[in-house]
């Protein structure tokens, strides 16, 4: 069985960093890409970036993060970090984080989930 635990969450004034890390844990065997998705209250669930795990880490952000945000990973301790500047009201939302994780050979790869963290940015 495979863990993701976030932390970093918390609350920040507009303008303001916060950076935020998910690490994956249990039974993993490869895992192929990690990632941010948030939901703020009354809206869906949104992708905010991935990373993949092979050379270089191909990134995808939200339009919304373009510029603000940077997704990185560190492969051997199978973690993956958002460091969220310049943040904005409409940034407010809870953070889960989210991998595409193979458990052992031959087994298919799942999408694994946090519980999630909050981030609220305050005027």
């Amino acid at each position: 069985q495979v863990q993701l635990v976030e932390s970093g969450g918390g609350l920040v004034q507009a303008g303001g960093s916060l950076t935020l890390s998910c690490t994956a844990s249990g039974r993993i065997f490869n895992i192929n890409y990690m990632g941010w998705y948030r939901q703020a209250p009354g809206k869906q669930r949104e992708l905010v970036a991935t990373i993949t795990s092979g050379r270089g880490g191909s990134t995808i952000y939200a339009d919304s993060v373009k510029g603000r945000f940077t997704i990185s990973r560190d492969n051997a301790k199978n973690t993956v970090y958002l460091q969220m500047n310049n943040l904005k009201t409409e940034d407010t939302a809870v953070y889960y984080c989210n991998g595409e994780i193979k458990e052992g050979i031959g087994r298919p790869y799942r999408d694994s989930w946090g519980r999630g963290t909050q981030v609220t940015v305050s005027s």
